[in-house]
Formats: structure tokens, sequence, C-alpha cells
């Protein structure tokens, strides 16, 4: 499988900390760059952000209009015929990053994979799987793809893996229902979700990013 191409930023020379951050459908790396600044994180913080660009492909909804995308959708009610070949080949992507950060010196308990969106549901789906205890899991405005084989597929360390979920609650893209329902079964299947809900739509407000830093601050 061939790795995406990817901006990668780093606070400090020597970075024992990662981020890696997907995109939503028909956005780019560049989508999240921003974040970085607005964090405000501690100047000691030695983290290296990565945020990958998702292949462009044909999305069904859309009338087949190629776009970049982590998996097809098919459905306005995205829980329905998922694209599971779709997922599971972004999800081995983004194992393999997080492996080439293990690779490069960076322990798993110091890799947060995040995503927003189709970004943040590839993020849980590989993130519940991961062989090892991350640092964590950042899901915004997303759910859990394909939640029928999670028990199947996850492991003991996968479990203690901290889980950050937030969710506008006039989200008209992700409806609120499906955040609130992969919530549940996650926090049913022992994984312990940080869960945060704001009066906004499908994006990302300052409230939320004052949690974001204060969650990364905590598990870092």
């Amino acid at each position: 499988m061939s790795m995406p191409d990817s901006i990668i930023i780093e606070t400090q020379e020597k970075p024992d900390a990662a981020v890696i951050w997907l995109h939503g459908l028909g956005a780019d790396g560049n989508d999240f760059v921003p974040i970085i600044d607005q964090l405000h994180l501690p100047a000691y913080f030695a983290i290296r952000f990565i945020f990958p660009h998702a292949p462009i492909r044909p999305i069904t909804i859309n009338q087949g209009y190629q776009m970049p995308g982590w998996y097809d959708i098919s459905s306005l009610s995205i829980v329905d015929r998922e694209d599971a070949e779709g997922i599971k080949g972004s999800s081995t992507m983004l194992k393999l990053l997080c492996e080439e950060q293990e690779a490069s010196g960076i322990s798993a308990s110091r890799i947060v994979m995040a995503g927003f969106s189709q970004g943040g549901a590839i993020a849980l789906y590989c993130g519940c799987r991961y062989p090892k205890t991350l640092a964590g899991i950042m899901a915004l405005s997303t759910y859990l793809p394909l939640p029928d084989s999670l028990a199947a597929e996850t492991s003991d360390k996968a479990v203690k893996t901290p889980i950050f979920m937030a969710h506008g609650i006039q989200d008209n893209v992700v409806a609120f229902q499906y955040g609130k329902q992969s919530k549940a079964l996650l926090q049913a299947s022992n994984f312990e979700v940080s869960w945060h809900e704001y009066n906004m739509g499908h994006t990302v407000c300052e409230e939320e990013i004052l949690h974001i830093r204060q969650w990364l601050i905590e598990i870092l």
C-alpha cells in the first residue's frame, strides 16, 4: 500500500509525541494545519503533527464526482451500505503511519490518532483495533464505522486508549444521534470516552478547541 502525501509540522526538534490528524471528505491535509496555533499548547511540547491527504476517489452520493475521501459514501444515511473495503484500506494506511512513527522512536503511548468527520471515523476504526495502547483517539463530528465487528477485532490494549469525542447538536452532515450511538457502543465495549457536545453544526468551535487543548495536555 502506498503511503499518502502528508503535511508534517514539528513544534520542536526531536519530537517525542505525534498527532496524526485526518481531514474530512472533500478537504485535504491543509484543513487542520491552522489548529496547531489555535491550540496554544505549552512551548515545551515536542509534537510531530502529521496531516495526510486522502486519495482522490469517486464518491457515489456526489454522482460519482472525484474528490479526496477516505472511503466512499453511497447513502444519505451514512451508516447504511458502508464501504467496508475503503474503510479498512484507509485504516491500514493510518496503522502504517502510526508504525512509521514508532519506528522513528516515538512510542505508541505518545501517538494520538485524530480526525474530523470521515477522518474521525477512520481514527476511531483504526485506533480501537490498534494492537497497542495509544496516547489517545480524537474523533470530531463523526461516528464509529462497521460497529458490528468491533467486539471481535479490538484488543485488551486498545481498550485502554482514551477517546475524546465531540459533536455539534445541529450537525446536518453526520447526525448527532450517530455520534451518541457510537459513544454508547464504545462505552459498552469498556472504552473510556470523554464526550463533548456543542451548539454548532458540522464544524469546530472555539470552546471545542479549548477542550481539545486540555485533553492533549492531560494525555501527553
